[in-house]
């Protein structure tokens, strides 16, 4: 397997909203399964949950957001995008060079801490 050191993060929407890939719990799943579940189902590949990164916590207008966050590592190097527009690799130094979605902004932080 291939090592990367970058960050995935995908755009939605035809506002650009940039954000990282994920997901609802369904019922019974832990946080770990879902991110496997929804990572399958939006970009057709596998992944290995290896490290808890942070909990967020954020009032959106019209939602309130928990967000488990996880380190990751592809266990298969393809990808498809099966609902988003466009997705691109970021290497840490490039993290700031994108707008997040509000939500995100703690994570990147703590991804700086790495």
């Amino acid at each position: 397997m291939k090592e990367y050191n970058c960050y995935l993060l995908d755009f939605q929407d035809k506002g650009k909203r940039i954000y990282f890939p994920g997901g609802k719990m369904e019922a019974g799943e832990t946080p770990e399964e879902a991110l496997v579940r929804e990572i399958r189902e939006e970009l057709s590949t596998e992944i290995s949950v290896d490290d808890f990164l942070c909990t967020v916590e954020y009032d959106y207008p019209a939602f309130h957001l928990k967000m488990h966050c996880y380190l990751c590592s592809l266990t298969t190097d393809a990808l498809h995008l099966n609902e988003h527009e466009a997705a691109k690799w970021l290497a840490k130094d490039e993290l700031n060079s994108v707008q997040w979605l509000p939500a995100d902004i703690q994570v990147i932080q703590n991804l700086a801490k790495q």
